[in-house]
């Protein structure tokens, strides 16, 4: 099984990508479309080239992508209909069946609900513009920012964050008053509750 990392230096349409988890944090979204909004043509361009999609190649000659589902949905609400990506495996040989499966293995497909609920692979929404908002992952995103954990390797790492913070808050106080869940949050990231999750950088001492 090929680990290449080969870039795909011809643009492929961002609607062609199949997702590999079922929701992002919308809050995120609007602010990558910001930044990338506020960038001049040029800018515009050389960020699309620098931000290359890894993606695995599946046995139906599709696209996965693994990671910057954020960045590619907020590129397709900004117009942008073409990205370059980075194949990191070809699964090609995979038979269909199994194939979600060596993803689960893997830890490249996280098929959980807004609701922080396991779902069928079937479920896994089809494009990018499908995917749903869960406010936990936006609050997960600001909390790392905010220095509440710090950027782990850890597949998935932020949604393990999100899922924490939704069995803690209250998803309407989430979206009613985001700044003052942050604060909620951060405390709640300082908590030996939260000792297990990655990038834990807790109270230097229990006194």
């Amino acid at each position: 099984m090929a680990n290449t990392r080969e870039p795909i230096l011809q643009p492929v349409p961002i609607l062609s990508l199949r997702p590999t988890q079922m929701t992002v944090g919308m809050r995120e979204v609007k602010e990558k479309r910001k930044r990338f909004r506020e960038k001049k043509a040029q800018e515009q361009a050389e960020t699309i080239g620098k931000h290359m999609i890894p993606v695995v190649l599946g046995p139906d000659k599709r696209f996965y992508i693994v990671d910057h589902h954020h960045l590619a949905r907020a590129l397709h609400e900004e117009d942008v209909r073409d990205v370059f990506v980075t194949v990191i495996a070809d699964l090609t040989m995979v038979g269909r069946d199994a194939f979600w499966g060596v993803l689960d293995n893997k830890r490249w497909v996280y098929p959980y609900d807004s609701k922080g609920e396991r779902r069928d692979f079937k479920d896994i929404p089809k494009t990018v513009a499908q995917l749903k908002d869960d406010p936990f992952r936006s609050l997960a995103g600001e909390l790392r920012r905010a220095g509440g954990y710090a950027k782990d390797t850890t597949p998935f790492s932020e949604f393990l964050w999100a899922d924490f913070l939704r069995r803690n808050l209250a998803r309407k106080s989430v979206e009613a008053d985001f700044t003052k869940a942050l604060e909620k949050a951060l405390a709640l990231a300082k908590s030996h509750d939260a000792i297990y999750l990655p990038g834990w950088c807790g109270p230097a001492s229990d006194g």
